[in-house]
C-alpha cells in the first residue's frame, strides 16, 4: 500500500479495496493487538476538534477513508490511486478471501438477534468461514471485572480478526483502550453488521458510487443522523475549502 496522505489532521492509506484485504490478510500476524479505522467525514472532522479523539485514530494501525469527500481531498494532493474503502465493503471481500482459509473471526457489537441473523446469512453466503465467536455487549459501560472476563473470552476463542461494530467514536475508543489486550487485529466496521445481517438496507450501488449514501442513510433515520450529516459536512467544507485558504 502507498504511503498516508494527511487530511485535516488524520493520516488516511492510499490503497484500493483488494491491495488492502490482501495486506491485512498477509501481516495478521504483525498487526494483532492493533486496530483499522475506517473514518468518515464525520470522524474526520470530529478527530480535528478533538484532541483526544485525534490521538485515537493517530494509534490506529491503519486508517482508511470510508468517505468520498476526503478521497477526493487525497487527489487533489496527488494521491490519485486513492479509493473509498468503506467498513461493510472491506468487511465482504475479506470474508471472500479467508472463507477457505483458517482465519478465524470474531463479532463483538449490535444486538443479539442481529447477531444472529448475522451469522446465518455469513454461514450461507461465505460457505467455510470460520466464525470464532459472537457478543452483544450490554448497552452500558462494563465494570472492569466484566471487560477483563470479556477480554478473556474473546481470546479463549482465539479469532484473528475481530469485528466492532459499535457505531463511532464508540468503537474506535473501545479498541484504543483495548489494544494489546487483544490477541487479534481489530477492525471498527460501524454499521456493517446490521448490512451484512440484512437488519438494515444498504444504499442503491448508483447512489454508492455517486457519493450520495449519506443521503439514503440519512432518510432511513434522520432524527439520528442529521447533526452528523448536515453540520458535520458542512464543518469539513468549511475546514478543507475555505478556513484553507
Amino acid at each position: 500500500m502507498e504511503e498516508n496522505c494527511r487530511v485535516l489532521a488524520t493520516d488516511y492509506r492510499c490503497s484500493d479495496i483488494d491491495t488492502a484485504c490482501g495486506y491485512v490478510t498477509d501481516n495478521l500476524y504483525d498487526l494483532r493487538g492493533g486496530y483499522i479505522c475506517f473514518s468518515n467525514v464525520h470522524t474526520t472532522v470530529m478527530a480535528y476538534e478533538d484532541p483526544k479523539y485525534r490521538e485515537i485514530l493517530a494509534s490506529a494501525g491503519i486508517v482508511f477513508p470510508d468517505g468520498s469527500p476526503i478521497v477526493n481531498e487525497m487527489r487533489k494532493k496527488g494521491y490519485k490511486n486513492a479509493e473509498r474503502i468503506a467498513g461493510p465493503d472491506f468487511m465482504a471481500r475479506m470474508f471472500e478471501l479467508t472463507k477457505d482459509k483458517d482465519i478465524r473471526h470474531f463479532f463483538y457489537g449490535s444486538k443479539q438477534e442481529t447477531l444472529d441473523k448475522l451469522s446465518a446469512k455469513l454461514s450461507e453466503r461465505y460457505r467455510g468461514i470460520k466464525i470464532a465467536g459472537m457478543y452483544s455487549p450490554p448497552f452500558r459501560e462494563l465494570t472492569e471485572e466484566e471487560d477483563e472476563e470479556t477480554v478473556r473470552m474473546i481470546n479463549d476463542a482465539r479469532p484473528d480478526i475481530v469485528w466492532v461494530g459499535l457505531g463511532a467514536p464508540k468503537q474506535e475508543k473501545w479498541m484504543n483502550e483495548h489494544k494489546g489486550k487483544i490477541n487479534a487485529v481489530m477492525a471498527g466496521v460501524g454499521a456493517g453488521f446490521d448490512f451484512h445481517a440484512g437488519t438494515v438496507k444498504r444504499a442503491p450501488l448508483w447512489m454508492q458510487k455517486t457519493s450520495l449514501e449519506w443521503l439514503y442513510r440519512l432518510i432511513q433515520d434522520p432524527g439520528r443522523l442529521f447533526k452528523r450529516y448536515m453540520v458535520t459536512n458542512s464543518r469539513f467544507i468549511y475546514y478543507t475549502k475555505i478556513k484553507k485558504r
